[in-house]
């Protein structure tokens, strides 16, 4: 049999994270790579509990359910996004299977091929290869530990016409920056006057340090929040479990209903017992409690691994300390090639992410995203370790060969 792919495959790759997560399965590579929660953060006892409750509902937690998500879980949801000066009822949001699922829908109804996004560089790596994937044209834009850069965006916005922007400005993937009140407001203020909409991605806000009043979100910033600018994301991911796979995004209903249609193209729904059994949770569940553990968690082990990367003294590497999500980003000298340090990596038996796959357009090959977030105390100690052998024979190499 001879397949006939079609043309768009053309554009469609792996992602750099999947395929190095393969390397760690079933050896002794242990992996910063993945930006894996804890898997000591689950509840798996009280989600027992749920599901054990949702069962309870009969053959309807079973049966198929409304394309834009079980109610209560929704009306949940928007309560809990008011508490975030986010004025937004049930109707104005979508459940997806997980929030990767609501950047694809909203490209699918916005989107056509040859559209311009405007992007962070480096960002989100599997929004750039979704963006690939379906043609549209992913121009980075300027910026700084503050966010994009206003100026350079007025430019790309006149040089461009984009019809999107996509960003992630509390706690980037892969970045871990936070953009500034000053930044979140002008990027808002420019795509209101163009009629550019944006999609603000936020799976990590509630990861937060610094135990200072939380970072507003655009879509809070919008003062019309029924006909906003701004799409705005976010997933149970980072703060109950992956596995549930639900994420949900909110907006003008026009842009909702618009992605409910498409979901019923996509797969009709997602999963009715998850949504049962997660609603069962949240409703009987210390949510804001188990929240403020994993931050606590999260906060020491990249303090560790903040300690120990110091404590390596490599020449030449600069990292940020994050100040809430799950990664750390490092830059190493320019001669370094980080896809190149990750084969040496993997033989010493720690797997990272190399940074170029994040960027839109003329990706640094000397960066690489470290996830804090997964592994216990010792064994981030024996990464590090085994990491920093791994760069100081790469380095020698580079002597030996010049």
């Amino acid at each position: 049999m001879e397949y006939s792919f079609s043309k768009s495959v053309e554009a469609l790759s792996s992602s750099a994270v999947r395929e190095i997560l393969k390397l760690t399965q079933g050896n002794q590579v242990l992996s910063l790579a993945g930006g894996l929660p804890a898997e000591d953060s689950f509840p798996i006892a009280e989600m027992r509990e749920a599901f054990n409750r949702a069962f309870e509902q009969g053959a309807k937690a079973l049966q198929y359910g409304l394309t834009d998500g079980y109610l209560p879980l929704r009306e949940w949801i928007a309560s809990r996004m008011k508490q975030k000066q986010m004025n937004v009822g049930a109707d104005n949001m979508i459940i997806t299977t997980g929030s990767q699922q609501a950047v694809d829908l909203l490209c699918r109804v916005y989107l056509d091929e040859g559209d311009v996004v405007l992007v962070e560089n480096p960002t989100y790596l599997a929004a750039v290869q979704l963006f690939q994937f379906r043609g549209i044209k992913a121009i980075p834009v300027d910026g700084d530990a503050d966010g994009m850069d206003l100026d350079d965006l007025a430019k790309k916005i006149a040089q461009y016409r984009p019809k999107m922007v996509y960003v992630i400005p509390t706690f980037a993937n892969p970045t871990g920056k936070v953009w500034s009140l000053e930044r979140r407001l002008g990027l808002l203020r420019q795509c209101k006057a163009q009629n550019i909409l944006i999609l603000e991605d936020d799976p990590y806000g509630e990861i937060q340090f610094d135990g200072e009043t939380p970072y507003r979100s655009i879509f809070s910033l919008d003062e019309h929040p029924t006909d906003s600018c701004v799409v705005y994301t976010s997933t149970f991911s980072k703060i109950v479990a992956p596995g549930l796979r639900t994420g949900w995004a909110i907006g003008d209903t026009r842009v909702i209903q618009m992605m409910v249609k498409a979901k019923q193209a996509v797969d009709l729904q997602s999963s009715t017992i998850d949504q049962y059994a997660l609603y069962e949770l949240l409703s009987r569940f210390d949510l804001e409690r188990h929240i403020e553990k994993i931050r606590e968690s999260y906060k020491a082990r990249m303090e560790w691994m903040h300690e120990l990367l110091v404590a390596q003294n490599w020449e030449g590497v600069q990292w940020e300390k994050p100040r809430g999500g799950m990664f750390l980003w490092v830059n190493l000298p320019e001669h370094v090639d980080a896809e190149k340090l990750l084969a040496r990596s993997v033989q010493e038996g720690v797997a990272f992410v190399p940074g170029k796959p994040f960027y839109a357009a003329e990706p640094h090959i000397n960066t690489m995203r470290l996830n804090y977030t997964l592994l216990n105390r010792e064994d981030t100690e024996l990464a590090i370790s085994r990491l920093g052998k791994a760069f100081h024979a790469y380095s020698e190499s580079l002597v030996t060969n010049v």
